[in-house]
């Protein structure tokens, strides 16, 4: 179980991915962005190592908002070979020195994702310890996952994820929709609020037979 803590730090998530954001192939905004927290949550670490959060952070920096998604891992130690996901790194006010990765790039929180599409793993809200959100939804129609971690590639498009016989595509801009894509057999969709404080919903990641 993730202990939320109520403190600092330095710099900011904001912060790290004012810089990070723009670095990426799936950006896109024409400019430096500024950004604002809009929605996400969290999945546990099985072994209590590892913080796992999902973000959704939108840009307001055009004349449209663009939401992001961001899945991030928080360590108390670098993660060797991932120094291309490598976000930032931040002093937490409980924990000290925290690096901080793009988490499609990290076997960590890729594993949950994948847990969390079979069934295995509960969302737990954002920002309160051992609380579960319901407002995620998932599924997963198939066989189970294999127990090999997947290597992310990033695209233009987000993050894919391939896994025998299906890739899970991770949506980083994000846009609301109602339902999830047809071909899908799988999925996960939640929550998130624009800078007019209206709550959408979108698709965060689907799962398509390959």
């Amino acid at each position: 179980m993730a202990v939320i803590h109520r403190t600092t730090l330095s710099p900011t998530k904001l912060e790290m991915l004012t810089t990070w954001l723009p670095t990426r192939p799936w950006y896109v905004g024409p400019t430096r962005p500024s950004l604002v927290r809009s929605g996400g949550f969290r999945l546990d670490d099985p072994q209590g190592e590892v913080g796992i959060e999902f973000m959704v952070v939108t840009d307001t920096s055009g004349a449209d908002p663009v939401p992001y998604f961001v899945p991030l891992t928080y360590r108390g130690a670098p993660l060797g070979g991932a120094e291309d996901a490598f976000v930032g790194m931040t002093t937490h006010g409980v924990l000290g020195k925290r690096w901080v990765y793009d988490g499609c790039h990290d076997p960590v929180l890729v594993a949950q994702l994948f847990a969390l599409l079979d069934g295995r793993a509960e969302p737990q809200a954002q920002s309160l310890t051992d609380t579960p959100d319901p407002t995620i939804t998932h599924s997963h129609t198939g066989t189970p996952f294999p127990l090999a971690t997947p290597r992310a590639t990033d695209t233009p498009e987000g993050t894919d994820l391939p896994t025998t016989g299906t890739t899970l595509h991770v949506n980083r801009v994000l846009r609301p929709a109602a339902d999830t894509p047809d071909d899908a057999t799988g999925h996960v969709s939640g929550p998130w609020h624009t800078p007019e404080d209206a709550e959408v919903r979108g698709v965060f990641a689907v799962l398509r037979a390959v």
